[in-house]
Formats: structure tokens, sequence, C-alpha cells
């Protein structure tokens, strides 16, 4: 079993969310390929968004984007808060809402708004009036006529999106300052260190000069209002770092779809199979098991693409007596897992690789018994380095071995902050031969 071992793992200090050896199975690269078959308990759903019902859900629940609405308003004091979900898409794909909007509502539907008063604690859902000819073609839209949205939401006040700017004139009563969020909208395989660059480059294009949807928002609130406008994203940040229960649940449902992804790719993999053969499969797997779809583009690298750490072609047929790296996850009930496994292509590691294999597993097990309360990612760092540097391979580090993790693939965060109980992040130590062609 040892060659299919975690080759990456992310971590709830200080257990760890990815699926133990015991609940899985053990591959025989020579036996045949066989049709896999669901392990999901009967009594837990592999999604709460794949309930199976047909019937619109809130998220996480209710409860859950109360609570965080509610410590919101605690954080932020007496202030009055906004801020704006996204329209729908522009491309002929399912709708997605931006991370920070349904983390806040559960609301999965476009063009709709919340309004948060700190200081009468009052919470106003704005969503659009009813289409029934878009309905025809969309199926169920959010609108404000639809009764069942106070109970699904738990947002008693829900109102057509047209009053929402005299809502906000109403309710300032002299505040001078609102509140929104001025960070890159996430979506589905989204994350802040992709999204952030990309819209700081298209402002600072000669050619283009676009500022974010909410940055515009912001100067239109500021020009209407004639207030001054302040960023909620880093109090965000902050209550995002530490997870709930039920957000550990869901990223161990994403983690759950993303091995038995893994362990598929595995049993299907032999010489003379393309790489985006594997990709095809696993995502079929990720999706099957509950996922929305992927929380990054899959990186199925073989031979020498082993060593690219962000190889996305996935165009070349494997070889015999190579290895092939996969770095591909799913995202489940809007949550991300992130894993790599590194697999000879014929069932059998070469001596380098096998050397460079147990080393990669040895680095790992030593950063994770490095994962307790009181402990830093550089910690965490430092235990998995010493093994490359005992065994004289630290010249073929590329990457540390530690992200945050939740919503985003790679979640934002201070990377300095001491553990506490809820913090999710990676452990995933990597060696690049590239003369070898070992990843």
């Amino acid at each position: 079993m040892k060659h299919v071992l975690a080759a990456a793992a992310f971590l709830f200090a200080p257990a760890c969310l990815a699926s133990h050896e015991s609940e899985l199975v053990a591959i025989d690269p020579a036996a045949p390929v066989a049709a896999q078959e669901s392990v999901a308990p009967a009594q837990e759903p592999i999604a709460l968004a794949r309930l199976g019902h047909g019937k619109p859900v809130c998220g996480l629940g209710k409860e859950f984007h109360a609570g965080r609405r509610a410590e919101l308003m605690q954080r932020g004091g007496e202030e009055l808060l906004v801020f704006r979900g996204l329209t729908g898409p522009r491309e002929n794909l399912a709708f997605r809402q931006d991370k920070n909007f349904w983390y806040l509502t559960g609301v999965e539907s476009p063009d709709a708004a919340l309004v948060l008063d700190g200081k009468t604690k009052q919470e106003i859902l704005f969503l659009p009036e009813q289409n029934l000819g878009k309905e025809i073609w969309d199926g169920e839209i959010w609108d404000a006529a639809d009764a069942w949205v106070k109970e699904l939401t738990g947002i008693a006040d829900v109102r057509p999106i047209e009053g929402l700017v005299p809502v906000l004139e109403e309710l300032l009563g002299g505040r001078k300052s609102l509140g929104t969020n001025l960070a890159a909208s996430i979506v589905l395989a989204g994350s802040y260190d992709a999204a952030g660059p990309f819209e700081k480059a298209q402002a600072g294009d000669a050619l283009d000069g676009r500022v974010s949807r909410e940055r515009a928002l912001a100067k239109k609130l500021e020009e209407i209002l004639s207030v001054s406008v302040f960023d909620v994203y880093p109090t965000l940040v902050e209550m995002r770092l530490v997870k709930t229960p039920e957000e550990v649940a869901a990223m161990r449902r994403a983690a759950r779809a993303g091995s038995l992804a893994h362990i598929e790719a595995m049993r299907s993999t032999r010489p003379g199979i393309g790489e985006w053969e594997l990709d095809g499969v696993m995502s079929f797997v990720q999706v099957r098991e509950g996922a929305f779809g992927k929380a990054y583009e899959a990186i199925v690298g073989s031979g020498a693409n082993a060593c690219v750490l962000h190889y996305t072609a996935n165009d070349r047929r494997m070889q015999a007596a190579e290895v092939v790296l996969i770095d591909y996850g799913p995202e489940v009930d809007h949550y991300t897992t992130d894993i790599t496994r590194s697999w000879p292509t014929d069932g059998t590691f070469t001596p380098r690789a096998a050397e460079l294999y147990d080393a990669v597993l040895a680095s790992q097990l030593a950063g994770i018994a490095a994962c307790k309360p009181g402990a830093t990612i550089k910690d965490v760092s430092k235990a998995c380095k010493d093994v490359f540097l005992a065994r004289g391979l630290d010249k073929f580090m590329r990457h540390g071995p530690c992200h945050y993790i939740g919503l985003e693939v790679h979640d934002p965060g201070d990377t300095k902050k001491v553990f506490v109980p809820g913090m999710v992040f990676t452990v995933e130590p990597g060696l690049y031969d590239t003369e070898a062609h070992i990843g």
C-alpha cells in the first residue's frame, strides 16, 4: 500500500481531514479495472446541494449563515454594511455565487444583495422581481415574491432589489460611512491570489482600465450617498480562517469525493493512457460524489510534465517506467480540497522514484506531526524541510508545503498566525528531479 499513500493532504489542526487509509482500498495496478461503487453512508448526503429533492437549498443551512452574519455585525460594531451578489453568468454555464456573499447568505441565485445594520441588528435580503418568462428557460430563480425564501434563509425581511438605494439612504441615519467587500469576487475554481492580480492588471491596462465590480460599487455608493466606503474584506478573512463544524464537514465531503477520484485514477493508470483521460475519469467521479465542479484545473503530469508545478495541458500519453503526478480536487458545497498524489504508470517504481517518494512521504508525516495548537505554518514547513535536508534532497524542493484552504483552494489569511482548532491548511511537501523526470 505504501506506493499509493498520500503525497499531500490538508489538515484540521490537529486532526487530518483526508480519508484514512482504512476507509479507502488497496490498489493492485495489475488487477483488471472494475467499476467503482460509491461508499457514501446511506444516512449521510454526499453534498447538501445534492440532497436529490430538486428544491432550493440555503448553503450549509440557515443557522450557519445566520451565525456568520451575527459574527460580522458583532465585529463591525454599529456600522451599516451592504453586499452585492453576482449577476447571471455571461457564459452558457450554471450560475455560481460569489464566495463571500454566499458565506453570509447561502443564496445561490443571481442579482441579490444583503444589508446588515450593526446598530439595530437588522438584516435585509434584496432579490429581483419575479420573472416567470425567464424561469421558463432557467428554472427556479430566487425572487422577492417567493414566500419560501424567508423560511429557507432565516432572513425575515426580503425586499425587491430596486429598493436597495432608498433603504440605504434611510438606514444611514446620519452615519457618514458604509462598509462593503472590496476584494475581487470569487466563484467556482477561483482564489484570491488569482482574481486579485487579474483585477489589478485589468485596472492598470492602458487600453482597458476597468476596475472591479466591487470597486465600482464603492464609487457609486460614495457618489449617490455622499459617504466614505470602507473595506469589510479583512474582517471576513479573519472569520473564514477558523472553520466552524459545518465548514469542516463540507471539507470532509470534498476530501472524500477527491479521494475516490484519485483512487479511480490509480486504478485506471497504465502505459499508453492519455493524461486527459485520467482528467476525465476523475472529473466524472468527483461530480458523481457531489461536486459542483473542480476546485482548480486538473494537473495530470506524466514524465517530464510531473515537474511542471501548474501544468494543465494534460495532452500527453503516458509511457512505461514513468511517474505520473496528479494534483486535482473538487469543490463540494462551496468548499474545496487540494490533493496531490504520485504513482508509477506501470505499477512499479524505479529505484530513484521510490527514493524520492519515500522521502516525500517521510517529510509529510513529519509535517503532520508538527500540526498542533500553538504551532505555526513556519514550524510545519521546517519539519518538512528538515527531512529533505537530512537526506540531501533539499535542492529538489520548489515550493513550500503549506497554504490555507477552505472556500478557496488557496484561502486568504495571515500565515504567521498561531494554530487554533478549526484552522485548515495543506501539508504537501514535494521534490522534483527534472533530469529523471520525477515529481
